[in-house]
């Protein structure tokens, strides 16, 4: 498989989840409204999900950046680190992003910023020290890609989704339990007990559905940062290294190690195929294997 190939695989696997997580949810929201006999509730949920969201979404770069602390990089004192980072934006046609620093150990990054224009890329001091350069040129190129995929935009998206069918489960079992002394048997049972299963099982479908395509926008940049430096060879080394780096990172947490190119929570990843379904990334192994398997 090419990177060209991997890079189309990964965009329409993607897409066929978000659109399966848009009929879920429409499907959910008829579902409950018909079994409470009021379509308003589903108008409600949607405006009040999509307002929570609205600020964080125009805001996300800033919030993040606050929460782990991180300063931005003085241009004059790191031109080499600079210099690499512009030549890969003029190849992958995308402008200058800002370039911010953690001061921690533990070598990783991560890409926020909701569209090219406002990108923002972030790199742990460990990773500048401990990386060698064809390693630390796949890394930015996989964080530029994310921010050229437009994946911040994209994973905003899924987030209003879940938490819209959080919010939907929520309201179904207030409103249901306020009306059961009233109209316990206006639905038929076999729907009543339906609505009543999706609304618990729904978030945790949610969250499974938000997870899946969070590790394939991880293939889709691995695949096209490859593709930017014409040496898949480079990101392979450096997942290995930040993968196998023992020293921990003070400012992650589960709300955002999402974002990193590697889970930051060292030591919190179980083997399994149900670990992997609850997991921000993919298997370290089957990115690396991917990689390697690469042509250009």
């Amino acid at each position: 498989m090419t990177i060209y190939t991997q890079a189309s695989s990964n965009v329409r696997k993607t897409w066929i989840l978000l659109g399966s997580f848009l009929v879920f949810i429409i499907g959910l929201g008829w579902l409950f409204s018909y079994v409470l006999d009021n379509q308003l509730i589903l108008v409600f949920v949607t405006v009040f999900s999509l307002a929570t969201s609205f600020v964080s979404y125009w805001y996300s770069d800033k919030i993040v950046l606050a929460m782990t602390h991180a300063q931005e990089v003085d241009h004059a004192k790191n031109l080499e680190l600079y210099h690499l980072l512009e030549n890969l934006c003029i190849a992958a046609g995308l402008p200058q992003p800002k370039f911010y620093i953690l001061e921690e150990a533990q070598p990783n990054a991560f890409a926020t910023g909701r569209d090219p224009q406002h990108g923002v890329i972030v790199v742990t001091r460990g990773l500048l020290e401990k990386l060698e350069k064809p390693e630390l040129e796949g890394v930015l190129a996989h964080e530029l890609s994310h921010i050229g995929n437009r994946d911040s935009l994209l994973m905003t998206v899924v987030v209003i989704l879940a938490g819209l069918v959080s919010n939907l489960s929520s309201f179904f079992f207030r409103m249901n339990w306020r009306r059961q002394s009233d109209d316990n048997n206006k639905a038929g049972a076999i729907l009543m007990v339906a609505a009543l299963a999706a609304a618990i099982l729904a978030p945790l479908a949610a969250l499974l559905i938000q997870l899946a395509i969070s590790r394939k926008r991880e293939f889709l940049a691995d695949a096209s940062g490859s593709l930017l430096t014409r040496y898949p060879e480079g990101l392979a080394r450096a997942l290995a290294k930040i993968s196998l780096d023992p020293a921990s990172l003070k400012v992650a947490n589960p709300g955002t190690a999402h974002l990193y190119i590697v889970n930051p929570l060292r030591g919190k990843a179980a083997a399994g195929w149900l670990a992997g379904l609850f997991s921000t990334h993919p298997p370290i192994n089957d990115r690396i294997k991917a990689l390697r398997e690469m042509s250009i």
